[in-house]
């Protein structure tokens, strides 16, 4: 079953001679479950894809469909209801509250809907899966990047969201906390079915993932994972990626540092046209 379905989108920026074409036609869907890597460089347009998809932005054109619902055609006080039952987020900052604790924080999303029960079954479910059940009284200021990342996992996954993005999660983290979190993004898709849609830059770390979108001048383009594209478009299995860490997730330390290789062209998907470079905005 399809969770997610992006058709026809395109969103431009400005006006007239001014204007920046950021996404241009894209369209893909996911399935319920699936841990999707969106990977491209700095300005390739994929965080407006992820801000558009998160109901953070608007589409200048096509349909953003999340279970059922097409979000660009929502009224503003629908689309923030909808964002804060459907979309869960992770944020490369961690965004938690400093002055509320571990628990309180996980909890927030859930509070913030008036007479809805806060299962609390759930969220200790969640904590201690997550290793943070133990610092639930703690504050963010008294916790370590990791754990703090922990939290705001904790904290997407609290609502049981249509869909999670995180967008650069592991950005501020250490190689070896890296893997540790990326074991949990994939451990809490496979365990909960959750959607998840991660941005990174990191080669590396998209291979753990069950698809890999490559987005650039703002147009997407697929691959198989476990494949990187080498020089003249040769496809080849991936540098650096082979020793097992958390929960299954093939990657180094070495690699999830941003030492595994960058892609080259890919093959673009079926229904996406050439463009050329307009200096769009990610």
């Amino acid at each position: 079953m399809n969770i997610l379905q992006v058709k026809g989108i395109h969103k431009i920026y400005g006006e007239k001679e001014s204007q920046v074409h950021a996404l241009r036609d894209v369209s893909f869907s996911v399935k319920q479950g699936e841990f999707i890597a969106i990977v491209g460089t700095s300005g390739s347009g994929k965080s407006t894809l992820l801000n558009l998809i998160g109901g953070l932005d608007t589409p200048t054109k096509g349909q953003i469909i999340i279970r059922g619902h097409d979000i660009a055609a929502l009224k503003p006080k629908e689309l923030t209801i909808f964002r804060r039952r459907k979309i869960g987020f992770v944020f490369q900052n961690y965004s938690l509250m400093p002055v509320l604790n571990v628990y309180d924080n996980v909890a927030l999303p859930v509070t913030f809907d008036r007479g809805k029960h806060v299962d609390h079954e759930y969220i200790r479910e969640l904590l201690k899966e997550l290793g943070i059940w133990e610092k639930r009284k703690r504050y963010p200021n008294e916790l370590s990047g990791g754990q703090q990342q922990r939290v705001a996992l904790a904290r997407a996954l609290a609502n049981k969201p249509a869909v999670i993005l995180a967008d650069e999660p592991t950005g501020n983290l250490d190689s070896r906390t890296t893997v540790e979190v990326m074991g949990l993004l994939k451990e809490s898709s496979r365990r909960y079915h959750q959607t998840i849609l991660m941005v990174t830059h990191n080669e590396a770390l998209a291979q753990a993932c069950d698809r890999i979108i490559r987005i650039e001048d703002g147009q997407i383009w697929e691959r198989p994972r476990g494949t990187v594209v080498c020089k003249e478009g040769e496809a080849q299995p991936a540098a650096g990626v082979g020793s097992t860490g958390p929960s299954g997730v093939s990657v180094t330390a070495s690699a999830a540092s941003g030492l595994g290789p960058s892609a080259g062209t890919a093959k673009p998907m079926a229904g996406v046209m050439e463009t050329g470079r307009d200096g769009e905005r990610g």
